[in-house]
């Protein structure tokens, strides 16, 4: 069936993916993952686990991050809206600290493909949220990072929330430190 289009973000690494999506009165039908696809647009990926989340308004999670076994993630709102964010962690990219962010919605069926190196996050815009998220290594608890989501040194420009919602992150969600802080990257800044 399908084929997908896929447009390059401004960091490299980073992908929108929009597959077709066939719709009439009765509802609609979009393969939301074709490997043959995905191969043929030159990502050669290979996931293996899939997770889902729901989470209501306000939710901000991130940005996270594997240390020794980063993860790929190909993610997808299933149900309602988010911003959808990844920053460069990669030692010696010239985007280094830099971020890209998305809108993903259960009507735009937009996906977003996070390469190997980015800390991710996302904040919900509607009521509630369903999001997908296929990823090429396997959770490893004790390999988790994180930077905080409003560090000033990465900018990140948070879509403001409807009807003065107030952020709702995890406690270990507001302990990450700043990217300059991070003991993993601390030596990328020393030497500029």
């Amino acid at each position: 069936m399908g084929k997908i289009k896929v447009t390059k973000a401004p960091i490299e690494g980073l992908y929108i993916i929009e597959p077709a999506v066939y719709g009439d009165h009765r509802g609609y039908f979009t393969e939301t993952y074709n490997q043959q696809d995905m191969f043929d647009a030159g990502l050669t990926m290979n996931f293996v686990q899939d997770n889902e989340s729901m989470s209501t308004k306000g939710v901000l999670r991130g940005l996270h991050f594997q240390k020794k076994h980063p993860q790929g993630k190909l993610v997808r709102v299933m149900e309602g809206r988010v911003f959808d964010v990844a920053v460069d962690i990669r030692h010696g990219s010239p985007t280094f600290g830099k971020w890209f962010g998305v809108e993903l919605t259960e009507d735009n069926h937009k996906q977003f493909y996070i390469s190997p190196g980015f800390a991710h996050g996302f904040l919900v815009l509607s009521d509630r949220a369903k999001f997908a998220y296929k990823c090429t290594d396997f959770y490893h608890p004790e390999d988790e990072g994180g930077l905080a989501w409003d560090d000033s040194d990465i900018g990140i420009q948070w879509p403001a929330l409807p009807d003065n919602t107030p952020l709702n992150l995890s406690e270990k969600d507001q302990k990450w430190p700043g990217i300059k802080k991070s003991f993993i990257f601390s030596d990328k800044f020393e030497k500029l």
